[in-house]
Parts: C-alpha cells; sequence; structure tokens
C-alpha cells in the first residue's frame, strides 16, 4: 500500500476519527507540556557568565539533533561571540570525533560500547565522561488511520527480526497477525527503521529484538525523521523513532512488556517510573581528563543544558526532562 493507494474513510467517520485524535492524543500531551514545564520551576535559572567565547562542535545523535540545534541557538543568543555547529549522523559517529578532536560535545542515545569505551581509553589515556541530558521514550510509530492501538515486546520482535528471542516461534507478515482486520489486514506489515550507525537502531535492537538481529525487509533510514515521514505516507506501515519526532499523520502504540501484560503509552511519568518499556536516557559525551577542567565554553554550555532554561527546551522539544535531583548531581560536577 503507498501514498497513492491510502485507506480513505467516509466523512462522517472520518471527522469523528479526528475528534477522537484531539480529545484523546491532542489534549492530553498539551496537558502533559503544561505538567512538564510546572515541575521545572523548582531547577535553578541560567546565569550567564562573562568572558565566555570560542568554538562548541557536536557530532554525533540524529535523536539528539534537533535538541542540540535548539540548545545552541539559546546558548548563542547569551553568547553571541561563541560559534556552534551540529552534525547529527548517528550515534556511534560520536566517539571517533571526540578522539580526533573534530568535536567538543558527542551527542548519543545510547551509552558508549564495551568496544567504544575500550578504543577511547587506548588512543587518550582516560575514559570519556557520559552526562545524561533528557529523557526519551522510543515509540513505536503507525499511521493515523490505523486502527492498531498496542503491540509487546515479542511481537515487535516476531515482526522486526529473524532471531525471534522474545517468544513468538512464528514471524509476523501482514496486519491481521496483528489482529487488524478489515482491508488493511490483508496487506504486508511495511516496516521501517533507522540504519546501524544510530543508537536508536541499537536501542531497539537490544529492547525490543532482545539482541538478535533485523530481517531483511526493514527499511533503514539515515533519520528518525525520515522514518516517521515516510510511516505518515504510507498506512501499512510501521517504524520506530523518538517521541520527539511525533509529526502529523502518525499515531505512536502503547507497548506492553509481554503479551497479556498491560500496554504502557509513551508518556512521560511512564518513562520516569520505568513502566513504559521503551524509556532510555540521552547523553553527551564530553572529552575530560582526570584533574583536568572541560573548556569553559564547554563546562558552560553543559550547565545551560541543566539549567531551566535548557530543560524547558526539552519539554518544547516532546521530549522528558531529567529528574531534578540527576540534574542538580550533574550541574555540580562540573
Amino acid at each position: 500500500m503507498t501514498a497513492n493507494h491510502r485507506l480513505s474513510l467516509p466523512p462522517a467517520r472520518r471527522w469523528c476519527r479526528l475528534l477522537w485524535v484531539f480529545w484523546m492524543v491532542i489534549v492530553p500531551l498539551i496537558a502533559q507540556e503544561f505538567t512538564l514545564l510546572d515541575a521545572l520551576d523548582d531547577f535553578p535559572r541560567y546565569q550567564r557568565r562573562s568572558g565566555i567565547s570560542g568554538s562548541v562542535n557536536s557530532v554525533g545523535s540524529d535523536t539528539l539533533n534537533n535538541l542540540m540545534a535548539l540548545w545552541g541557538e539559546g546558548f548563542r543568543r547569551r553568547y553571541p561571540s561563541v560559534n556552534f555547529q551540529v552534525e547529527g549522523k548517528g550515534s556511534s559517529t560520536a566517539p571517533p570525533a571526540l578522539m580526533e578532536g573534530v568535536a567538543q560535545i558527542g551527542p548519543m542515545s545510547r551509552l558508549m560500547s564495551k568496544d567504544e569505551l575500550d578504543a577511547f581509553r587506548q588512543k587518550m589515556g582516560f575514559l570519556p565522561t557520559a552526562i545524561p541530558v533528557a529523557l526519551d521514550a522510543l515509540a513505536i510509530y503507525v499511521h493515523n488511520q490505523n486502527p492498531l492501538v498496542s503491540i509487546s515486546l515479542p511481537e515487535l520482535d516476531a515482526a522486526f527480526s529473524v532471531t525471534h528471542r522474545g517468544g513468538l516461534d512464528r514471524r509476523l507478515e501482514t496486519w491481521s497477525d496483528l489482529g487488524v482486520t478489515g482491508v488493511l489486514g490483508r496487506y504486508p506489515l511495511s516496516l521501517y527503521g533507522r540504519n546501524s550507525a544510530s543508537g536508536t537502531y541499537g536501542f531497539f535492537k537490544m529492547a525490543a529484538l532482545f539482541g538478535g538481529d533485523f530481517q531483511p525487509r526493514v527499511k533503514e533510514l539515515p533519520g528518525s525523521a525520515a522514518v516517521v515521514l515516510s510511516v505518515s505516507l504510507e498506512p501499512a506501515s510501521m517504524g520506530y523513532a523518538g517521541i520527539g519526532y511525533r509529526a502529523e499523520g502518525v499515531r505512536a502504540l502503547h507497548v506492553s512488556k509481554d503479551q497479556g501484560l498491560p500496554a504502557v503509552a509513551p508518556v512521560a511519568h511512564r518513562v520516569v517510573d520505568g513502566e513504559y518499556p521503551l524509556g532510555r536516557a540521552l547523553y553527551i559525551y564530553v572529552v575530560k581528563p582526570p584533574s583536568e577542567m572541560l573548556p569553559a565554553v564547554v563546562e558552560e554550555f553543559v550547565q545551560f543544558i541543566l539549567s531551566y532554561e535548557g530543560q524547558r527546551i526539552v519539554v518544547k522539544s516532546g521530549y522528558i526532562p531529567l529528574p531534578r535531583d540527576v540534574a542538580n548531581t550533574y550541574r555540580r560536577a562540573f
């Protein structure tokens, strides 16, 4: 099923559907944003320092790309002489950029692997410093005309993987295998995901495929925005991307840890309390030799991210701010 062969609803049902989406999806999201902004009231406001200048280059995660750009804009408004550049081709590009001195900031949507840490220590003589900067719900997106409401991790595994480590011993191939009836049920699952350079790819592989392998029919795309766009144009499709990339034309499924267990919405309090099974932290890595200070411009950028102003950008971007105690701990560390 392609963009030229969309499922169509009668006008009356279409209006009912739009009203349902507004009251059940849009209104709760607006309420959640106001709640999250209220929760930031106890965060310290950022205090501008004098004498901050230089360059900050960020190389790494696509998931964090928009956040890094917005943080950079907010930082430069306070320090116009700072040059800020962002490149987001995937989390795996961060470690080499940090080691080679190409970047001072390495955003990653996962922690560095053992191999990446070993390579860093071998070259630099010490380990990089990881700083959590936001929380994310890795969302499972379907077209907004798709009636499916929820999916389990074993079902995701059976749809996306060839290894089936989640417990289902059969491959899910059509929408009817997920309980969808009608015309859509007869169509094969059209699956979208990220490429192997992405931290989102690695996180989904571990959390949803139980460390297994993707099947060849999963179409790998270089960016999260491309995944969401593809799903919005193809009613028989499903894909995964960070909740900050939610857009018109798609809907995020509720996810359960196993079949028969309650499915959980990808919303802030369910991520914070650990109930949403695809919740994760987002990080930046910096190069900080032992017993040395970070460069002043990098230290101030970290302080800005962990302040009220920085975490407000997190909320406005559709992500979830850090718990105050976590932000305070890392802010005091620099």
